[in-house]
């Protein structure tokens, strides 16, 4: 049997019922090498989301001489490629890969602009930070783009960072206030003040264990009432906090 037939045998029994005969198909598939690969990522397209999964688990196991074929599927006329393409990518992770992923965030397909948020994620290389802060208007991904800036932890994110914590989604704002006490720039301190009073309690510890990182003393005040949160865990973090910015509570004689 020729290796163009045993592709062309592998490929269809990734169409099988059976999910041993499935996994073992997509693990020999990994095994073919490059020559697989333009018909793997030919699946990458298919309607069926499983098929398309295995079929980009495939292209990774063949391994990084798949490389430059997925960069160019990341721009191919089909979504699903290209969504495939990026995850692939971030599996690799290969610093090489950001530059391109980073156009991808700008992708016409909301799918494929998360998959190049995941991918970016994976990688975890400071040079997406631009790409990703303006990434954060993206009402799709800007709640996995704000984790990602958080685990990043570059300081050229620290004002949209800050126009994050004071906006209206509530998930930007946990990762938000997390992300700028990871940071650690004191410019952040006014708004994770303002953020102790956040309706959401995630938000409101987060930014109290942020101004401890910081060392904010001036967050002491506005920390004080915080000592009676109607959440527990807020209260338990905050004693924490002020114990740690030197506050001692007075005790009667």
């Amino acid at each position: 049997m020729s290796d163009a037939e045993r592709i062309a045998q592998l490929i269809a029994a990734l169409r099988d019922d059976n999910e041993a005969l499935r996994d073992h198909a997509m693990a020999s598939l990994g095994q073919m090498g490059i020559e697989a690969v333009p018909q793997l990522i030919g699946l990458m397209a298919d309607e069926d989301v499983v098929i398309r999964e295995a079929a980009a688990t495939a292209v990774v196991r063949i391994g990084p001489i798949a490389f430059d074929q997925l960069l160019e599927a990341l721009q191919d006329d089909e979504w699903a490629i290209r969504e495939q393409a990026a995850n692939a990518l971030g599996r690799f992770r290969d610093p090489r890969a950001v530059d391109p992923l980073m156009v991808a965030l700008k992708d016409k397909d909301g799918a494929v602009r998360t998959a190049a948020v995941w991918a970016l994620e994976r990688i975890g290389d400071s040079r997406a930070t631009p790409g990703l802060i303006e990434a954060l208007t993206d009402g799709t991904v800007r709640e996995d783009v704000a984790r990602v800036l958080k685990k990043i932890g570059d300081t050229r994110a620290v004002d949209a960072l800050i126009d994050g914590l004071l906006g209206p989604n509530w998930m930007v704002r946990r990762h938000a206030a997390e992300a700028l006490g990871k940071i650690g720039d004191p410019r952040s301190a006014e708004a994770l003040i303002q953020s102790l009073q956040d309706e959401d309690w995630l938000v409101r510890r987060n930014a109290a264990e942020s101004l401890a990182r910081l060392g904010a003393k001036q967050a002491i005040e506005p920390l004080l009432p915080l000592l009676e949160d109607e959440n527990t865990m807020v209260q338990e973090t905050v004693e924490g906090v002020l114990a740690s910015l030197g506050w001692k509570q007075a005790t009667s004689s």
